[in-house]
């Protein structure tokens, strides 16, 4: 049994946060948010996904990917078009601005990964993926299943 010094969530928590101060200091110049370079990241891979995609390949609630796309929007990183075959749904597309820090993005994210990667073999770092993945489903799991039942969290 793990003590509280060795929990696996206050690993994941620093993960995090170093994550984000560094990300964060290495893209200060762009003006964009503590957050918000996953959005452009998962935009990069798919361009023109609707805000509902984007909330559910993110695992991030509709609210939140709501505010941060306004954001990005105001800074001129993206635009919202309407669907074509839903009139309620928005397709968000990347603009030239997005597309001309696009390599800049994938190296902050990849000095990251190499970062957090370092002294890892191959099958280290793929158990590592595996291991984190399921914790994420379980915790996805976890809390539809408690919001489905009306308990709070």
């Amino acid at each position: 049994m793990l003590d509280q010094r060795n929990s696996i969530p206050r690993w994941v928590s620093l993960l995090y946060r170093y994550g984000q101060i560094y990300i964060g200091d290495q893209l200060k110049h762009t003006e964009i948010g503590k957050g918000q370079h996953i959005f452009l990241n998962a935009l990069y891979h798919e361009d023109g996904l609707t805000q509902e995609e984007l909330s559910h390949y993110l695992k991030i609630d509709k609210g939140t990917t709501a505010k941060a796309l306004k954001r990005l929007e105001a800074l001129g990183y993206v635009k919202r078009k309407v669907c074509n075959k839903d009139k309620r749904a928005n397709r968000v597309f990347l603009t030239d601005k997005a597309l001309a820090i696009k390599s800049e993005m994938k190296q902050v994210l990849g000095n990251w990964r190499e970062a957090l990667t370092a002294g890892l073999t191959e099958e280290e770092q793929q158990v590592a993926f595996v291991i984190l993945e399921k914790m994420g489903a379980n915790a996805a799991d976890f809390i539809k299943h408690n919001m489905k039942e009306g308990k709070s969290l």
